[in-house]
């Protein structure tokens, strides 16, 4: 992965994108699940409050977002933290998202999916902590046939990386799969400044879920709502160079007594990639 002024929207596939081979043939979420997951049956936005995590502006934290055990990692709110003293070191400076209203929600998902915007409602819709030339935060939705997508912001407009937007509604879990990956992207946000942001699925056993960041143990909470999970992180090195790759982001799922039921970096289908 490689970041140069030919190209300041390096894609995260490699840690994150899941293989078409995988993808196909499974079968898809319903609409019930949501209130399996959530326990918000109409699905509306969950925004993420100043500590990272999800409420909402109409009800209260669903049982997907429940807390887990500090067994995380050391400390679960957002703060910086610091990797060893190499060339590469990096600091994840913020890892907070703050809510999109819902009226700018709508114009999002309206310039990201055109006339189809109609058919979907926001599950989760969250600004990132810090702003890139093209992104500043995420909305994830779903249509009544079961189907996500997911439309990075940028204001109260919103783009897709998949052509056409709705490629992302392939890519939902196979039997036996705690956790499948939408999109996700590194971002220039500045002389030495990056910003990190994906999303994915998560199953009905999963209580809350984690990121961390190359060899950093420290984890920062995603948001949940509907059975999808968003990130975003603010992170800033000291290393310009315009081929700087960066940490990898890695997800962690707890179950609700706490204990760690899937690690990313562990997982086989991401082995050598």
């Amino acid at each position: 992965m490689k970041i140069g002024p030919e190209d300041n929207r390096a894609s995260l596939r490699r840690g994150w994108g899941v293989p078409l081979g995988v993808a196909a043939g499974v079968a898809a979420v319903s609409v019930a699940a949501v209130a399996v997951f959530s326990g918000v049956g109409d699905a509306k936005p969950l925004l993420a409050d100043p500590a990272g995590n999800p409420t909402s502006a109409t009800a209260s934290p669903s049982p997907s977002t429940a807390r887990g055990s500090t067994s995380a990692g050391t400390g679960s709110s957002p703060s910086s933290t610091r990797t060893t003293s190499t060339p590469d070191a990096f600091t994840i400076t913020s890892g907070t998202t703050t809510p999109i209203d819902a009226g700018t929600v709508a114009k999002i998902l309206a310039s990201c999916l055109g006339s189809d915007a109609s058919q979907y409602q926001a599950v989760v819709a969250a600004r990132a902590p810090v702003t890139s030339q093209d992104g500043d935060g995420v909305v994830i939705a779903v249509n009544s046939a079961h189907q996500y997508v997911q439309c990075e912001s940028k204001g109260d407009k919103g783009n897709s990386q998949d052509s056409p937007p709705t490629f992302i509604n392939n890519r939902l879990w196979g039997t036996g799969h705690t956790v499948e990956y939408f999109d996700s992207v590194r971002e220039p946000a500045g002389k030495g400044r990056y910003l990190m942001l994906g999303a994915g699925h998560y199953a009905s056993n999963i209580a809350r879920i984690t990121i961390s960041y190359g060899d950093n143990p420290k984890q920062y909470p995603a948001v949940m709502a509907g059975g999808a999970f968003v990130y975003a992180a603010a992170l800033s090195t000291k290393n310009t160079s315009p081929h700087y790759a960066g940490p990898s982001p890695y997800v962690h799922a707890y179950d609700a007594s706490g204990k760690e039921i899937y690690n990313q970096e562990k997982d086989p289908q991401f082995a050598d990639k």
